[in-house]
Parts: structure tokens; C-alpha cells; sequence
């Protein structure tokens, strides 16, 4: 890229333009991450301001991910070191959770809350639909007639997140003359209920609660004010409406906003999106106040390409009466030479044959065999959804072909082959499910053909010499299955980790499950599938099997949970760190693919044609009850959306754009449709004499360097006890069962960090035995809930007494507190250093962390081993103060609770040789992780006893 060292004119006004609101028109390759890597870096070194002074939102973590990565590289090329986690920089939603979280005793929310995601959400619906019957007219909202209860659910979800989005008054919606309304405020109120009996956030609600506590305290919002100075707001128009009210609540002392986005880019008015808000930004703030600057130089494509997409846009009537719904912008390419040949063509299968298949695959071959390409991974195919069939179908016919397929959101996991052996092993072990799925008292169910299916192969597979070892033990346990008489030890998790101990699922483990992300996927989906078990066991609280509910569940699992799954479609694995796997092509949808650049582009899906997005009742909120009058012509938005939808897909091109489909002229179903047919005609075939593949140049592809997150716990500590568990469990993302060991620390952590946080309040005469009690059994309640595991009475006894015992030790000053369970990062050269620490004033202005451990005291001569472990941690604490908030270390402490008697402390003097010893010996361990070294000397036998992988490495 040109500007890769020096920001041109605009940019450089982009960066230096810092106070007061400035909007940044971004178009497509001009730069945009470079601009805001600038930006931050002149607020930083230029005008001082502090990291913690900057607010910078991101569209995905991963974006988020490479501005931190860029950004630091930038700083310690100039040798300025700080410490880039105190910036507020991430997702809206990552943003407004760690606000939720500083602040959480001001919300509703308590300790241990969950997060639902989109399918946990529907399914948490789905659970409790039937109190939403209660409701009269709740068909307006639900769906009536034969609409299924998990239709219901979805429609449900729709509209309670449509009022959390739009931030909408529940009392006007109950207030409403509007029967269909009404409803909707009262599924609203009822939904609202629920998350707060279950202290659970959905996505949309973690920015609701957010404004609520932003609104309803004043303390807080003060407080954020003054330490947010500098807001960055990247991908604005694809905020939504209470997104945008967060903004300037938080930004609006100050009213340095800064918002970088492309309204020709904006794609997410299905998640509540509006593009108004990029539009009418400047109406916010008065008359010249606002900084407008366009970045119109691209830096990505071929000058063709761009005089393509430039076209389609300025083709389209923006207007409606006599309001634009765009800004106007005229695209150019960077100074510099480009090859002169057709760099936007057709790639087709004619109307009389069905070759478009074989159009596609051959130039694939022929752009290999002129050596122009170096890998796969160069080149792009983006669809409406690759889940349609005409995608599919050509990721069949390409693997078929030889060549590898990246797409993991095309609803094929379960056609996999581990998959459908697993769930065909699955039903095996349960020979009674025949008889269950009768209960059922819905019509045939389509995936019953598909369990059929599964295990027709996985019975086929016993058949095999080599899998005798697998039948002889899924026989017995199948007849025990089929008349079980008392409680196993085990779930459904269980009997997956046991699987994996036999050659026919084993296979998907070895070496290859590391060597590529398309070796690895059989590898990778299992431990998907495992996180699919643990979550339905989560959700019905299964911990084991037992004879009263063993059938229900085989029922629930089947019938309900992995159809559910089934039918919304399950995502692969997605590498993140990756820009794209190599040795594969990608097949991405459109608004997957955008912010992303390829050299080759494959633009499919041509038959489609603008479609509402609306119905009467979004009509009715509109008009009624939305906090703004309405903006676009709603009749005119699907239009709209249709044209920003494929100048995205246009502008993902580097080099080469080739629009392809097969061609039909006839009937029904026109491709291309009418509304591309205009563009498509006038383009040259690849086959045209004119375009040679010898004056082809391509780019390579673009690098992202993501930075990781590690902590000494999570993962050092894990990786030193066994590399293979590391493997598993981190590196491929395999979900243990969960152990009920952790809970009592848990426990007992958690409500020392009420003590600290209610003396640092000031309110120190809340600590006292009723409100430790308090507490303890409120944090005990939620993580019961959360972790599905139980203490029993006796043991809560010796939690509260370890807490107590604390309290009473310290009681007499608590003025050593400093800090409380902070949450410490440290962004280095290759990775982030990850920590939590509790921190008491030392001598002088010195600092020192104390680590609690719920256990009694080491034994300082027989149990030297673990101390050194601990000790170790306790330095890497110490390297994290002291390099992220200046803070100078003197002790380190140990404090163990379940100490009654003695002296609960071990303590140790700082040593700067010996932290920088440690801090060596865990970029070390970075360095083995990063480079997949997973490799075992020996089996830590004590760690294997509760290892859920135990069987499979029994079994090598």
C-alpha cells in the first residue's frame, strides 16, 4: 500500500484533527485501520493524552484484535512503552460489558451473570414459551396456526430485541390502542422478567442496561466523562440506534467523537443498524462544527475495478423528495502503474448448458498453471449465503476437484464425517431412542432421516475388523443404557470423551488435527460438538444419567437441541488469526467479507433481487413509537440495501473481479436478475482474447499478526502440567466436563472481593458476620447456578468460616487495601500477559499482591514443587504492576484461608533477577505454544486420573 509509512493529505487531516466532533467518509482500500493506527498513535505521542483517556469501538473483535497488535507495534517502533489495555478498545458490546462489570453492584445484574448468545437466547425462549401463551393476542407476536414453538421462539427473539435495540418506552408499548403493540410490551416486560430471574444479558440488552445505569447514575456517567476524552467510533453506519445514544452520553462532556465509516458500506439493518446515524452525524452538534473529511484515494484495487463500483452506485436514483440518502463520492485509484487488461469479468456458465461449474474450475487451473498464483487462499468467493444450494454445490465441486473449500459458515457440519459418526455412535449407546422419538407429537421430523442416516454408517463402520475393540465396548453399554436401573457416574459428555479413545474417531486427533486448518477441521468440529453436549447439559442440568430422566433427555437432545442446532445452521471454525487459511479458496457471505480484501474476487448469487425487510408492525413502531421521526422511505430501503450489498461485494477486489453465475434467460428465476443484469452483460468473458493471464499481477496476500492473550494460569501453568490437556483444551477448544473442585475457591475468592470492594467503597461497617453471610450466599446461589454443581451444607460452613476468619484478622485496619481483584494486561512485543491481582499499600510508596488460596498451608519442605509454582505466578503479577501502572513491587504474598491457627501468610521479598528469570520462561512457553510444540515426555499421572481426554491418550 502507498501510504503505508506516510498518511496522504486527507489522512494526515484525520489524524491531527483531534478536538471537537470530526466524521470520516472511508471509502473502500483508502486506508482506514491505518488512519485510526495513526490517529491513536498522534493523541499518544503528539498531544500526550493517556490510554486511558481513549475510547476506540470497533465492528469485531478481530478488528479490535489488529489495531491493538498495530497500534503497540507502532508505539514500541518510536520506543514509547505503555500499556494499550487501558484503553477502552473493542466491540460495543466488549465496552459496554466491562463498564457493566466495573459497576455491576449499581445494575441488576449479579455476580456470575451469563451471556446469551443468538442460539442460547432462542433457545431460553423456546424453554418458557408456553408462559408466553399466558398473554392475549400473543399470536400477534409469536406467530399462530401452525407455526412450531421453535418458529415462535425465533419471532419472539426478533421483536424483544427490536425493543431493546431501538431503546423503545415498555410503558408506551402497554399504553398502545394497538393490540399487536400492546402484546409486544407486555412478551417484553415478561422476557425482561426472565433474564433478571436468571441474571442473564442477551446482545442487545448488554447495550440497554448499559444506558439504563449511564442514565439512572449520574456518579458514574460523570466519571466515565471525564476519563473518556476521545472517542473513535469505526464502522458507524452500521450502529444502531441505542449504540448511538451511548455515544454521546458518554462523549458528550468532551465532544471529541471522531466517526469513521462508509455509507455505501452499510449492510446491518437486520440487526437494527440505520444508516442515519452516519448520515445526520454532523446535525448533532452545531452549525460548522463538525470536521468532515473523505478518504477517497484507494489503495486496493485495480483503477477498472474501481471505475466498476463506482458506476453501479452512481447509476442509482439516491434521491426522494428531494433528500439524498448518500453521500456523494467519487473513488480513485492510488498513482502508480497497473496492468493494462479487462480487470472485471465474467466467469459463466452459458444459458443452454449447465457448465457453470466447469467455467469456474477451469479458470481456477488456468490462473494456477500460469504461476500468477502462489496460494488458494488468494482468492474469494462471496455469496448472499452460503448456505444456499448453488454455493454449496460449488464447494462440493471444487473439493472434488482437488481443491480445498474454506467455508465454515455453509451449514456442512453435519454433513462431516466425524460428525455423523458421532451422532450415529451417540444413538447407538441409546437403543431405546426408536421408541422415545414416537412420543413426539409433531409430524415426521426431517431430521429423523438424518439420525437414520448417521447411524445406518456408524453401524457400518462396526462391521470393520478394526473397530471390533468399539463394539465390544458400545455393546454392553447399550444394554445397560436400554434398562438402566441406577445413576451412572457419567453424561453424554462422558460417553463423547470415552469415544474418542478408539481408532475410528482417534484418527481425527493425531498430528494433522495442528497441520492446516483444513487437515485439522475433523479435529476442530469434535471439539465443537463436544461444546454443543456441554451446553445441552448445561441447559437441562444434567450432571449424569439416571433411569427417571434418562429418556427425556435422549428426547430433549435429539428431538429438540440438535434439530434446533440443525436448523439454524452451525458455523465451523473460523481462524481468526488468520486472514485466510492457505491452501484453500474462501467462500464467505458478503457481509463476511467485508472490511476484508482478496486479490481475485468471485462475486456469485446474481439471481437475487431487492426484498422487503419490514412488515406493518415495524411500520407501526416507527411512525409511533421510535425515539426519532422516521428517515429513510421505508418502501425505497430495500433497494437501498440491495445496491450497498454488492458495491461491498465489488470493492473486496485487489486485482481481479469476475462476476459469475449460470446464465438463464427463461422462465422463472432470471440470472442474472434484472437488477444486475445491466452490469453483468457489459463485462468481457475471462475467456475474451483481450485478458491475458501473463499481464496479470497479483498481490499477496495480506498478513494479520494478531496478538494473544495469555495468563499464567489459564494457560502457562496448564501448559507446564501437560502440553496434551493444552492441546485440547485450549488450542483446539475442546469443553471439559466441568469439575466441582474449583467452586469452593471460587466461592471464597468471591466474597473476599465483596470485603476489599465494600472497604474501598468507604463502607467499612458493612463488614461484619451478617453481611459476609450476605454475600457468600448470594455469590454461591449464582455460581451454583452457573457452574451446575452444588456444596454441600457443611462445606458452605467452611467457606463462610475461611471468609470470616479473614475479616477478623484484618478488622482492626483496613486501610492496607489497596486495589481489589484488578484485572492487569500487559500488551508486549509477541503477545498480551494477562493477570488478576489484589493489591495492599507497602512501605513507602511501594505496593504488594497477595493471591489468596482457599487450601491450608503449604508445606514449605514437602510440597516445595506447588510453592515454586505459586511463587512464580505471584513474579509474573509483580511484572504486571509494575510495568503497567508504575507501581513499585516490595512483597509478594501468599494467604491461604483454609489456615485456622498459624500465621495464614508465606511471604516473599521481591527479586528483580528472578522475575525476569520467570517473565523468560513464559515467553518461552509462549514460544512452544505458538509454534504447536505439544509434544509429552511423560504422562502427569495424578493430572490424568480427572482428565477428561484420559481414555484417548490411554488408547495411543
Amino acid at each position: 500500500m502507498a501510504n503505508k509509512f506516510s498518511p496522504n493529505p486527507n489522512q494526515r487531516k484525520a489524524v491531527e484533527t483531534t478536538e471537537g466532533p470530526v466524521l470520516i467518509i472511508a471509502g473502500p482500500g483508502s486506508g482506514k485501520t491505518f488512519t485510526l493506527v495513526e490517529r491513536v498513535f498522534h493523541l499518544i505521542a503528539t498531544k500526550g493524552v493517556a490510554a486511558p483517556n481513549i475510547l476506540v469501538a470497533t465492528f469485531t473483535e478481530k478488528a479490535a484484535q489488529e489495531l491493538v497488535t498495530r497500534i503497540t507495534n507502532k508505539l514500541s517502533e518510536n520506543g514509547i512503552r505503555i500499556n494499550l489495555n487501558e484503553m477502552y478498545i473493542g466491540t460495543f458490546h466488549a465496552i459496554c460489558l466491562r463498564i457493566l462489570k466495573d459497576y455491576r453492584e449499581f445494575t441488576r445484574l449479579r455476580r456470575n451473570f451469563n451471556i446469551l448468545d443468538q442460539f442460547d437466547q432462542q433457545y431460553f425462549l423456546y424453554q418458557r414459551i408456553k408462559e408466553y401463551y399466558k398473554i392475549s393476542n400473543y399470536d400477534l407476536i409469536l406467530g399462530g396456526g401452525k407455526t412450531s414453538r421453535w418458529h415462535q421462539s425465533e419471532n419472539l427473539m426478533k421483536w424483544v430485541n427490536k425493543v431493546s435495540e431501538e431503546n423503545l418506552e415498555v410503558e408506551s408499548l402497554l399504553n398502545s390502542e394497538s393490540a399487536q403493540v400492546k402484546t409486544l410490551g407486555e412478551c417484553f416486560a415478561l422476557y425482561k422478567k426472565h433474564l433478571e430471574e436468571e441474571n442473564a444479558l442477551d446482545f442487545s440488552s448488554i447495550h440497554l442496561e448499559t444506558l439504563r445505569l449511564l442514565n439512572s447514575r449520574s456518579e458514574i456517567l460523570e466519571d466515565l466523562q471525564s476519563k473518556l476524552q476521545y472517542l473513535m467510533i469505526d464502522e458507524y453506519q452500521d450502529t444502531n440506534t441505542i449504540q448511538e445514544s451511548l455515544i454521546f452520553r458518554i462523549g458528550g462532556r468532551h465532544q471529541n467523537i471522531c466517526v469513521v465509516g462508509d455509507d455505501d458500506q452499510g449492510l446491518y439493518r437486520f440487526r437494527g443498524a440505520t444508516i442515519r446515524n452516519i448520515l445526520e452525524f454532523p446535525q448533532n452538534f452545531p452549525a460548522g462544527a463538525c470536521h468532515q473529511i473523505r478518504l477517497e484515494t484507494n489503495y486496493r484495487s485495480h483503477p477498472k475495478i474501481i471505475r466498476f463500483y463506482n458506476g453501479w452506485m452512481a447509476e442509482k436514483d439516491w434521491q426522494h423528495e428531494g433528500k439524498s440518502f448518500r453521500y456523494e463520492k467519487n473513488i480513485i485509484p492510488q498513482e502508480t502503474q497497473f496492468p493494462q487488461l479487462p480487470t472485471v469479468l465474467k466467469c459463466s456458465g452459458h444459458d443452454e448448458k449447465d457448465d457453470w461449474h466447469q467455467e469456474v474450475y477451469a479458470f481456477l487451473m488456468a490462473l494456477k498453471d500460469s504461476g500468477r498464483l502462489s496460494d488458494w487462499n488468494q482468492i474469494a468467493f462471496l455469496f448472499k449465503s452460503v448456505k444456499n444450494p448453488h454455493a454449496t454445490a460449488l464447494a462440493r465441486y471444487l473439493e472434488e476437484k482437488g481443491i480445498p473449500v474454506y467455508s465454515p459458515r455453509s451449514n456442512l457440519f453435519f454433513e462431516r464425517e466425524e460428525i455423523r459418526l458421532m451422532i450415529g455412535a451417540l444413538i447407538f449407546l441409546f437403543p431405546q431412542f426408536p421408541d422415545i422419538r414416537k412420543w413426539n407429537d409433531e409430524a415426521h421430523l426431517e431430521a429423523w432421516d438424518y439420525y437414520d442416516s448417521c447411524f445406518a454408517e456408524f453401524t457400518q463402520q462396526l462391521r470393520l475388523p478394526e473397530n471390533e475393540t468399539l463394539l465390544q465396548w458400545a455393546r454392553p453399554r447399550a444394554q445397560k443404557h436400554r434398562t438402566l436401573t441406577e445413576n451412572t457416574d457419567y453424561g453424554i459428555s462422558g460417553l463423547f470423551y470415552e469415544l474418542l479413545q478408539f481408532p475410528l474417531f482417534s484418527r481425527f486427533l493425531g498430528d494433522t488435527a495442528l497441520s492446516g486448518l483444513h487437515d485439522s477441521r475433523p479435529a476442530r468440529n469434535l471439539a465443537l460438538f463436544s461444546k454443543l453436549l456441554n451446553k445441552f447439559e448445561y441447559l437441562h442440568n444434567i450432571t449424569v444419567l439416571t433411569p427417571n430422566y434418562l429418556d427425556l433427555n435422549i428426547q430433549n437432545l435429539f428431538n429438540r437441541y440438535l434439530r434446533f442446532v440443525m436448523d439454524g445452521g452451525i458455523a465451523e471454525y473460523e481462524d481468526f488469526s488468520e486472514y485466510a487459511p492457505s491452501g484453500c479458496v474462501s467462500f464467505m457471505t458478503i457481509h463476511q467479507a467485508k472490511g476484508l480484501e482478496f486479490p481475485v474476487v468471485f462475486v456469485g448469487s446474481l439471481d437475487a433481487v431487492p426484498r422487503k425487510q419490514f412488515s406493518d408492525l415495524d411500520v407501526t413502531l416507527q411512525n409511533s413509537f421510535y425515539r426519532k421521526p422516521v428517515f429513510e422511505p421505508l418502501e425505497n430501503t430495500k433497494f437501498y440495501d440491495f445496491w450497498r450489498l454488492y458495491y461491498t461485494a465489488f470493492s473486496r477486489a485487489q486485482n481481479l473481479l469476475l462476476l459469475a453465475c449460470q446464465e438463464k434467460t427463461q422462465g422463472r428465476g432470471k440470472t442474472p436478475s434484472q437488477y444486475l443484469a445491466d452490469a453483468y452483460k457489459k463485462l468481457p468473458s475471462w475467456r475474451d482474447r483481450q485478458f491475458d493471464l501473463d499481464e496479470l499481477t497479483l498481490e499477496a496476500l495480506k498478513e494479520v499478526n494478531l496478538k494473544k492473550e495469555y495468563s499464567f494460569t489459564s494457560h502457562i501453568t496448564l501448559f507446564e502440567n501437560c502440553a496434551r490437556q493444552y492441546k485440547f483444551f485450549k488450542e483446539l477448544e475442546f469443553a471439559p466436563v466441568r469439575q466441582s473442585a474449583t467452586i469452593f475457591g471460587m466461592l471464597v475468592h468471591q466474597t473476599i472481593e465483596d470485603v476489599h470492594k465494600a472497604v474501598l467503597r468507604g463502607e467499612e461497617h458493612l463488614v461484619n458476620k451478617d453481611h459476609v453471610e450476605l454475600w457468600l450466599n448470594a455469590n454461591y446461589t449464582n455460581l451454583a447456578k452457573r457452574e451446575r454443581t452444588y456444596l454441600a451444607p457443611q462445606t458452605l460452613k467452611v467457606a463462610f468460616q475461611q471468609v470470616l476468619n479473614y475479616v477478623n484478622r484484618h478488622a482492626h485496619d483496613w486501610s492496607i487495601i489497596k486495589a481489589a481483584e484488578v484485572d492487569v494486561s500487559l500488551v508486549k512485543d509477541e503477545y498480551i500477559l494477562q493477570g488478576t491481582v489484589d493489591l495492599i499499600r507497602g512501605e513507602g510508596d511501594t505496593v504488594e499482591i497477595v493471591d489468596f488460596k482457599s487450601s491450608k498451608k503449604l508445606d514449605i519442605f514437602n510440597e516445595r514443587e506447588k510453592l515454586e509454582t505459586y511463587h512464580r505466578q505471584l513474579e509474573v503479577y509483580a511484572h504486571l504492576v509494575e510495568e503497567r501502572t508504575g507501581y513499585q513491587v516490595s512483597k509478594l504474598h501468599l494467604y491461604f484461608t483454609g489456615e485456622d491457627n498459624s500465621n495464614p501468610y508465606i511471604s516473599f521479598r521481591k527479586n528483580s533477577q528472578s522475575i525476569d528469570a520467570t517473565i523468560a520462561k513464559f515467553d518461552e512457553v509462549v514460544s512452544c505454544i505458538e509454534g504447536k510444540r505439544f509434544e509429552v515426555k511423560e504422562r502427569p499421572w495424578k493430572l490424568c486420573q480427572n482428565c477428561d481426554m484420559r481414555h484417548y491418550c490411554d488408547s495411543i
